[in-house]
């Protein structure tokens, strides 16, 4: 069975027809699509590993960087990963006929919102083919029909997956068109997906700022956009310094090629001299470039000289192998006004020194995305202030900003994570896959 059409127009219209019998099907039916798209892919690891070898090679030859390939990658313990999410996914409730409200008007009128899928949904995304598989389950799960168009660099992988998909759905029953992939065009194919105002319901975009920009310049369908994320952790003076120190390292270290990874620290002046040196050297023993603000690089400059001192009076055993060490102001390098504005999706932390809760407060709101922020503390006052003040779809207290995730939130898989204020913030599932309808019934109810 082919998964690719022969024009836009085409996979969008046949969507379009899948769809109004998706929106139809009992849980059962979809839930077991599901587990027969978890089954097969297990069943095709061989073809799944095979063909994203080919993107991978392609992608070393093309010199794309550790942090595209990275996410480019797959290999048995990621494509178990997505077979398992699947599974999840299939096994939470479904939103289609949930009731979100309902009443009795006082002329006798029974009213209920009831939650409904959105239609046809196309996700347009780069590099990660494992989102060709959580998109699908998402969609199909919540009652939608799904168009995929991912990008060159993950062709071969997007093929098959989207191939296998497709196959074992319609196989459990769903209807032909459930699953589509869209592929072997550039820009003016992206133009065509995204003017199908006839066919499809919602565009969601996940992918770097370019992409974003060329469906703002074109799309006539509604777009949700599953943004950048300049993500910042703060410091505060009250912090428990350990437990800072574990949180930073995993927001930046765990994963950096990825949108809720932090591309920022920032330090209250009360707690900087006793935080930073270790800080700067776990950053540093983790590959992690800096690039700091003056107050940074002058305390470090002059913590270094205190230690280097003491080591070479012999006075304090602990900093012996100090003058063997890269010195802290050594490992860092000048930030720009650019830094702060950053998404490196790479080993590379931006830093600086900071008097108050509200100066990180405005540094959010001037440089930050609107996708994840975290304060690590121990004052409530502080932790209150910067849940109200910080304007983000996730705001984080004594917890890492990695956790930004549809899967670690309970949502089984995400289509993305979305900085957008309507319809749907943060990470995309379920819910946020669905519009609603009222349904109304009466008794012979005529409006006088």
């Amino acid at each position: 069975m082919a998964t690719i059409a022969t024009s836009v127009a085409d996979t969008c219209a046949a969507a379009k027809r899948a769809a109004r019998a998706l929106a139809q099907l009992d849980t059962a039916v979809k839930d077991g699509a599901l587990h027969a798209i978890a089954e097969a892919l297990l069943a095709r690891s061989d073809e799944v590993l095979a063909a994203n070898e080919l993107d991978m090679q392609a992608g070393r030859d093309a010199h794309i960087g550790d942090a595209l390939l990275d996410r480019l990658r797959l290999d048995e313990s990621r494509l178990a990963a997505i077979a398992a999410a699947v599974r999840q996914v299939a096994a939470l409730a479904d939103p289609v006929g949930e009731v979100i409200d309902g009443h009795r008007l006082l002329n006798g009128l029974d009213v209920r919102k009831v939650r409904v899928p959105l239609g046809v949904v196309a996700v347009v995304y780069e590099a990660r083919p494992n989102v060709t598989i959580d998109a699908a389950a998402l969609c199909l799960k919540s009652g939608n029909a799904i168009v995929l168009r991912g990008s060159s660099t993950a062709a071969h992988s997007n093929a098959v997956l989207a191939q296998i998909a497709s196959q074992a759905a319609v196989g459990a029953g769903l209807p032909e068109g459930a699953v589509s992939l869209v592929a072997g065009g550039g820009r003016e194919e992206l133009a065509e997906l995204a003017t199908q105002r006839d066919s499809v319901d919602l565009i969601i975009p996940r992918g770097g700022e370019g992409l974003k920009d060329a469906l703002q310049a074109v799309a006539t369908v509604p777009v949700i956009y599953a943004a950048s994320g300049n993500c910042h952790v703060y410091v505060d003076a009250s912090a428990d310094i350990e437990q800072a120190r574990a949180i930073v390292i995993n927001a930046k270290t765990q994963r950096p090629g990825v949108c809720n990874a932090a591309e920022t620290l920032l330090v209250h002046e009360r707690i900087a001299a006793a935080f930073l040196p270790t800080m700067l050297d776990a950053l540093a023993d983790a590959g992690v470039t800096v690039r700091a603000d003056e107050r940074t690089r002058a305390l470090a400059a002059s913590l270094w000289q205190d230690d280097s001192s003491r080591a070479a009076a012999g006075n304090d055993a602990t900093t012996a192998g100090a003058a063997g060490r890269r010195a802290p102001h050594q490992m860092i390098e000048d930030a720009t006004e650019r830094d702060w504005a950053t998404e490196y999706l790479a080993p590379i932390l931006a830093v600086a020194v900071v008097d108050c809760v509200e100066d990180v407060i405005e540094h959010i709101a001037r440089y930050g995305s609107g996708h994840s922020e975290a304060i690590v503390t121990r004052d409530t006052a502080a932790a209150r202030a910067f849940q109200l003040g910080v304007d983000a779809a996730c705001v984080y207290v004594n917890a890492s900003t990695r956790f930004t995730d549809g899967g670690e939130f309970g949502m089984g898989a995400e289509i993305g994570n979305s900085t957008q204020k309507l319809h749907a913030r943060g990470p995309i599932g379920l819910r946020e896959l669905c519009t609603f309808k009222y349904l109304i019934e009466g008794d012979g109810h005529v409006r006088a």
